[in-house]
């Protein structure tokens, strides 16, 4: 088994595979390193932005995606205690609600094809870095690479083991999703709101949605069950009273998470593993594709400077730019959805304007 390569990727969810594919693709030798047995599943909002449409199609993976598996939408209605529903509408031809195992599985083959060799149930148990090289010690022996890329998630080891946890953000929340075997009712993500929780509805095939409840620890008594939030939305609960579960409850959370830095000599924070603010705005999988494409084009010139913190400045810059604004939306949409009565007010003032949300909405992805 080869024993050296240009890139080794620490986790293969979305974030690591399809980093994996453009070092590939960009002519390095690439192994990915997952800790599980086949492609992993956790709690996950499944919603890809017009961005990650684009990065997955670029990726050559989406024609491996079924339509059993994957549900096209146009934007996002938000439903408020009353009722009453404000829509506002994606650019550049919506979205894409897809199952994320399907998703994994689907970049999995893409990166077998594009010559990435992939190790299941192998863990990355320890990272050591020397001049040019990085090693990480699995149990199938041990790796060495010119760079290694941090995917391992929203409470990275590897971020951690190098010294680039950032401070514990005050706002603790927390994220819960089942599937449920009903086919869509609608073309838009719903967002149900109710104080203190939102429900977030997501089409991920011709025959399934994905909920998803986000709550703010303190917001929440008694019971954290997939039952006892429904019971929180009534038209929410009905629409899904006939439909079987289609999956395990998966938890996730707390949710935000900072670094100090997604850059270490030959090392590299991607998806998760770099910094996560919060679910609500639904970017989480867009930003970890988009930050992918953006290292995929830096780490060729960056290995030829030895991978060192300078040589990978270029990669820091993008990522701090592009998470700058995905923080400062969600800090925009958590402000709303903690302040009942302003979101009422907000979003019936939008629901009578559907142009200035839609214009809104543009801006917030830009």
């Amino acid at each position: 088994m080869k024993a050296s390569f240009d890139v080794a990727v620490a986790g293969a969810g979305p974030a690591g595979l399809a980093t994996a594919i453009f070092a590939a693709r960009a002519g390095l030798a690439t192994v990915v390193c997952e800790r599980n047995a086949d492609p992993p599943d956790k709690a996950c909002g499944e919603g890809l932005m017009p961005a990650g449409v684009r990065v997955l199609d670029a990726l050559g993976a989406r024609s491996y995606i079924t339509a059993g598996d994957c549900a096209p939408f146009e934007g996002i209605r938000y439903v408020q205690e009353d009722g009453s529903a404000t829509e506002g509408r994606l650019p550049d031809g919506g979205g894409l609600g897809i199952r994320r195992t399907a998703l994994t599985s689907a970049l999995a083959r893409r990166a077998v094809e594009c010559g990435v060799e992939l190790r299941w149930s192998c863990p990355v148990e320890d990272l050591v870095t020397a001049d040019r090289a990085v090693t990480l010690r699995t149990p199938g022996g041990a790796v060495t690479a010119g760079v290694c890329v941090a995917a391992d998630g929203l409470h990275s080891h590897l971020r951690r083991r190098a010294g680039l946890d950032g401070p514990a953000p005050r706002l603790r929340r927390f994220g819960l999703r089942q599937h449920f075997r009903v086919p869509p009712w609608s073309r838009f993500v719903e967002v149900h709101l109710t104080p203190g929780v939102e429900a977030f509805v997501t089409p991920a095939g011709v025959s399934r949605v994905g909920v998803a409840f986000l709550w703010e620890i303190g917001k929440v008594t008694g019971a954290v069950t997939v039952e006892s939030f429904l019971q929180r939305f009534p038209a929410l609960r009905a629409r899904l009273a006939d439909a079987a579960a289609d999956s395990r409850p998966r938890g996730a959370g707390p949710l935000a998470q900072t670094a100090r830095s997604p850059i270490a000599d030959r090392l590299v924070l991607v998806g998760d593993a770099a910094g996560y603010a919060d679910a609500i705005t639904g970017e989480g999988l867009s930003l970890a594709f988009v930050c992918a494409q953006a290292l995929g084009s830096i780490l060729p010139a960056a290995l030829e400077r030895g991978a060192t913190r300078a040589a990978l400045v270029p990669y820091e810059r993008f990522f701090a730019g592009t998470f700058r604004r995905y923080v400062m939306v969600c800090r925009c949409v958590l402000g709303l959805a903690r302040r009942p009565l302003l979101r009422r007010h907000a979003l019936h003032f939008l629901g009578h304007h559907p142009r200035l949300f839609d214009h809104l909405i543009k801006l917030a992805l830009a």
